[in-house]
């Protein structure tokens, strides 16, 4: 997609009445941003290499009632709040998002830089959850260097820094939830990216699957069957549904998930995550976030899989387990596996903490495993198999409920 003029910008802004009004020059634009709606359209599209310098300020004199709107967010509001859009900012501080994949909110604060890594479009909106804890409008200013421009290239040669700073705030996120570790108290107006987020839209629509016409076999439905329908923590809640089986070696199937981009979970011990996370080099991202340990069969997964934008993966992700079962068909392994999207973040039921949300309808990333084994020519057939009592509506072992048709994909590799 072409970059858009200042006149096409103007356009953009006077056709739609959710966009914000703002004034160009030439290579910037000021947006105001308000309480009043969750998010403001920027009317940037932004390329790859991009560079997006923003700076922001409240209103003047504080407003009545309320005080007045501070792009830093509100003073003393610094404790994780999973009803924010982005738990780990201050109430009422300045975010953005990317309209891209696995993109949702970014700090910005009073300042901070964007490097774009793929095409997007530029949301900017405030940290709030129900009422507004301030009055007034941010005016934003935003200054866009074109990619390939000495100023850009510049820019990025901090990028190591940059990324160190990011996944070491997104890991506190992330432990604060599943470990229960802290958030320490740092400023982390900076730890910003296009791809640092911590809630994220519903699963998009896989690409649609090429299904076997020929029924599944006899032997392999009985098979199935027999598997456990969902699998449970460690405290025996059940939890998520078994709902995909993968038939074939455990080298084929590690291969094919290669394929397919899928990347192998780190294990959740905290002081490995740290310690990867800090070892992350310049433009090498960090795309193993550990996952938490779920059982079937009475043990631990064998593996855990996930697929997402490096850094935005600690809050956004398409993830799954996967465990070998005790059976076999015509001499191969038959693999179940649990799929689902995390899209952000929501209060444990168990305990009060944070921890993941998951797009409540789950066939979904079922879906979207297959589609992404298929377009990687890893799958010899797929096919939908609805068995015996199947879990069509359920709640996870964190609380949150999830939907489903209650068929089982079953794949064939090659």
């Amino acid at each position: 997609m072409a970059r858009p003029s200042a006149l096409l910008v103007t356009l953009l802004f006077c056709v739609s009445p959710l966009v914000a009004q703002v004034t160009t020059t030439a290579q910037s634009i000021t947006v105001q941003v308000t309480t009043t709606q969750p998010w403001t359209d920027s009317g940037l599209e932004l390329q790859s290499g991009d560079l997006v310098e923003i700076s922001a300020t409240g209103p003047q004199q504080p407003a009545s009632g309320l005080p007045a709107c501070d792009p830093k967010g509100m003073a003393g509001s610094s404790a994780i709040t999973a009803a924010l859009p982005l738990p780990t900012a201050a109430s009422g501080a300045l975010i953005a998002r990317l309209h891209a994949q696995g993109a949702a909110p970014v700090l910005v604060g009073a300042s901070t830089e964007l490097h774009i890594d793929e095409a997007s479009h530029l949301f900017l909106g405030m940290n709030i959850s129900g009422a507004a804890p301030c009055q007034g409008e941010l005016a934003v200013s935003l200054h866009i260097v074109a990619a390939g421009s000495s100023a850009a290239a510049g820019a990025q040669s901090p990028r190591g820094q940059q990324l160190k700073s990011q996944l070491a705030t997104a890991a506190q996120v992330f432990m604060s939830g599943q470990f229960g570790i802290a958030k320490p108290a740092a400023d982390t107006s900076n730890a910003t990216s296009s791809g640092s987020n911590a809630t994220a839209d519903a699963t998009p629509a896989a690409t649609p699957l090429k299904l076997s016409e020929a029924p599944l076999d006899v032997q392999l439905r009985k098979s199935i069957d027999s598997l456990p329908r969902r699998v449970n923590d460690q405290f025996q809640n059940l939890g998520d549904m078994v709902n995909f089986v993968i038939v074939g070696s455990q080298k084929d199937v590690q291969d094919a998930l290669a394929s397919a981009t899928w990347h192998v979970a780190d294990t959740n011990n905290e002081g490995a995550v740290v310690n990867a996370i800090m070892q992350t080099y310049d433009k090498k991202d960090y795309l193993a976030m550990p996952m938490s340990t779920l059982y079937l069969f009475g043990r631990r997964q064998d593996f855990g899989y996930e697929m997402a934008e490096p850094i935005a993966m600690v809050a956004s992700r398409h993830h799954f387990r996967i465990w070998k079962s005790a059976i076999t068909w015509q001499g191969h392994e038959v693999w179940c596996g649990a799929g689902t999207h995390d899209i952000g973040f929501a209060k444990d039921k168990r305990n009060g903490s944070v921890t993941h949300k998951i797009d409540p309808a789950v066939d979904g990333e079922r879906d979207n495993i297959g589609a992404s084994l298929q377009k990687a020519n890893k799958v010899k057939t797929l096919t939908y198999y609805l068995p015996k009592n199947p879990v069509q509506d359920a709640r996870n072992a964190t609380g949150d409920g999830y939907h489903s048709d209650g068929k089982i994909l079953v794949i064939l590799l090659q």
